[in-house]
């Protein structure tokens, strides 16, 4: 049995980006880029998805998809339903969860989140990068976090965390060192069964962060430093900043 399985969630129907993991990067569409980059970690890789659009896509360059309900409200609880769906000899017990918008993340991440998980203590695992600017440590679509001295997390905000007294917010990053979140997950095979059965909690829907709802009902998110913080593509306005780069 593999050590890891890696399941991309992709949605077709983003209301920022619809139809997004199929807009193409210099000529390879973007849920096929994701699935390279995650293939040169761990080569148990599927992709779930709502739409037989991405699900043919994936086909078409020789990748495993398998067709989810379009009704789930998180990549987390789809890869939960696909787990249900994929082949029992696919299974590990390590469950990575890669977004399908993040085509340059790097093999050595997804190898570092598997390597945490495997720890027998860790129950999901996740990465973060420190903060450099003020400009990411204000901006709301950067979640932060904070994190206890073994590197568990003890919350996740969109506002700056900790408040630096008696120092200007232009120089709050200088101050003291803070972390943003690296959206990627790995989990126990049995931890992520149990959290996509929790109700909504109410500090998740304070601050629209699915991971504050595991931490609520005590379970243990593990952090891992990066280095590396892999462009996203949430419109297409990221999409057109990607290509400029890249020309």
């Amino acid at each position: 049995m593999e050590k890891a399985l890696i399941i991309i969630p992709a949605r077709y129907g983003s209301t920022r980006f619809p139809g997004k993991p199929l807009v193409k990067i210099k000529g390879t569409i973007m849920i096929q880029r994701v699935y390279e980059q995650a293939i040169l970690a761990c080569p148990n890789v599927w992709v779930a998805t709502d739409d037989l659009r991405i699900e043919a896509a994936v086909q078409k360059f020789g990748g495993n998809c398998i067709i989810t309900s379009p009704d789930h409200k998180s990549g987390t609880d789809r890869i939960a339903e696909a787990l249900g769906l994929i082949p029992e000899k696919n299974h590990a017990p390590i469950i990575v969860n890669i977004q399908g918008d993040e085509p340059f993340i790097k093999p050595e991440q997804i190898s570092q989140l598997i390597d945490i998980c495997t720890l027998p203590e860790t129950q999901i695992a996740t990465l973060i990068k420190k903060i450099d600017s003020a400009e990411d440590l204000f901006n709301p679509n950067k979640p932060k976090v904070v994190c206890d001295m073994k590197g568990n997390a003890l919350y996740f905000s969109r506002n700056p965390i900790p408040h630096i007294r008696d120092v200007g917010k232009n120089l709050w990053h200088k101050a003291h060192s803070f972390f943003k979140h690296i959206g990627v997950y790995a989990y126990k095979k049995e931890i992520l069964q149990k959290i996509t059965k929790l109700q909504s909690s109410s500090l998740e829907l304070a601050e629209n962060l699915e991971q504050l709802r595991w931490l609520e009902n005590n379970f243990t998110i593990t952090t891992g430093i990066t280095n590396y913080e892999s462009p996203s593509i949430d419109t297409e306005e990221d999409l057109q900043k990607v290509l400029e780069t890249l020309k």
